[in-house]
């Protein structure tokens, strides 16, 4: 008898992560080893319990699933990553597949059929929910460079630039000359409306 599938459930809701846990319990070959409510907690409990599968959400307190899975691609290469989420815009999917990442999928998934596809994602396949990939595909690639989609996300909460400066270790003329060719590429009204529209295409 093989042994079966050791899983990582990271999710900040608690109810979801929680009946997540339950239902896949019921299976078989599956078995939830830890459980984790922020993106430093996931690691610490990959490190920890060396899972088969990470099931980890998307948008986590701490760092995103994504960012998750660039560090365990690297400290823990045999761990498969899954990312379930309900923000599934087109630029997370390209940013998740960037970083390795096996399976991507809804929130609106089953149990059931979850658990099918962290059987395919364990056997080293991928799977990508259908939707999101049309989505994806019809959205096209960013055409932010990754500073200055880094400096726009440090501008979504609308700190001043001098903040904004501060947090990307960057000089204030810098700063906005990545913020105005941000706003330019996008054909925005300004950094705030840009930040809208990169967030909709999952471009930050």
């Amino acid at each position: 008898m093989t042994a079966p599938v050791r899983l990582l459930l990271a999710d900040d809701e608690h109810l979801i992560r929680g009946a997540l846990a339950t239902l896949l319990s019921l299976e078989d070959d599956l078995v939830v080893v830890a459980e984790a409510a922020t993106g430093p907690e996931a690691l610490a409990m990959a490190r920890a319990h060396a899972p088969d599968v990470a099931v980890l959400d998307l948008q986590m307190p701490g760092a995103d699933g994504v960012k998750v899975a660039t560090s365990l691609r690297t400290e823990l290469p045999d761990c498969r990553v899954l990312i379930v989420t309900s923000h599934g815009r087109p630029g997370h999917l390209k940013r998740a597949l960037e970083a390795g990442v096996r399976g991507f999928v809804p929130k609106t998934v089953s149990a059931r059929r979850l658990a099918e596809i962290i059987r395919t994602v364990h056997a080293g396949n991928r799977y990508v929910d259908p939707e999101l990939a049309a989505d994806a595909i019809s959205a096209g690639d960013s055409p932010l460079t990754a500073r200055e989609a880094e400096v726009l996300e440090f501008a979504a909460d609308g700190a001043p630039v001098a903040e904004i400066a501060e947090r990307a270790a960057l000089s204030q003329g810098t700063v906005r000359n990545y913020l105005s060719s941000a706003v330019s590429k996008l054909g925005a009204e300004n950094r705030h409306a840009a930040v809208r529209l990169a967030r909709e295409r999952g471009w930050v």
